[in-house]
Parts: C-alpha cells; structure tokens; sequence
C-alpha cells in the first residue's frame, strides 16, 4: 500500500473506531468524517482487508442500512450478532436508523464549524 494509500486507510480506521457502540454508519458517512468525502467504495475496500479484531467494522453498513454481506453468509451471520448484542434492533439484514445522519455527526463530532 502507498503512502497515501496507508494515510487514507488510516483515516478511514479511526473513523470507523470512533463510531459509538450501538450505533452504526455507512459507507459513505465513514469516508466523509475521514475527509474523503466520496470515498465510499474505499472505505468498504479498507474494511476488508482490515485484520484487526478488535476494529468495530460490524457498525459500518450500507447507505440504506443493509449489511453488505451476502444474505445468510457467515460474515451477514455475524455481522448481525454483534450488532443485536451491541442492542442494535437488525430486521431481515437491515438496520432502520432512528436518527439522521447528521444528528450522528453532531453527536459523534460535535457541531459544525
């Protein structure tokens, strides 16, 4: 990985850490709060080659809150264990957020400047 290939990657990691135990975020929200906005599909790509257990990757879904997983695989299986014990309510593989995103921004992030 390049340079800025491994900055980015890093970015994308602490914004994915930094996101709350019971909440979740996109893709896209992901990448935004690392300052790549527009960067969705490298956020997805850093997730999967991340090797770090303790990274709370199982926050991160899709834009319109489905697990991005194959229905019924292993990681789809997972992934909605450990958000329904973080009490994150998963129905038929999605997520049906309470709260906007910006409201999450602001919560996470504080307010904009």
């Amino acid at each position: 990985m390049s340079a800025p290939c491994a900055d980015a990657a890093s970015l994308i990691l602490a914004a994915v850490r930094a996101i709350p135990r019971g909440q979740v975020a996109g893709y896209g929200e992901v990448a935004r709060r690392a300052g790549l906005p527009g960067r969705a599909r490298l956020a997805a790509r850093v997730l999967a080659a991340n090797a770090d257990p303790e990274l709370p990757w199982h926050r991160v879904l899709r834009a319109d809150g489905r697990i991005a997983f194959p229905e019924g695989s292993a990681g789809w299986r997972e992934q909605c264990r450990r958000l329904r014990a973080e009490g994150v309510l998963v129905a038929d593989g999605r997520v049906r957020r309470a709260t906007a995103p910006g409201d999450l921004d602001a919560a996470v992030w504080g307010p904009a400047p």
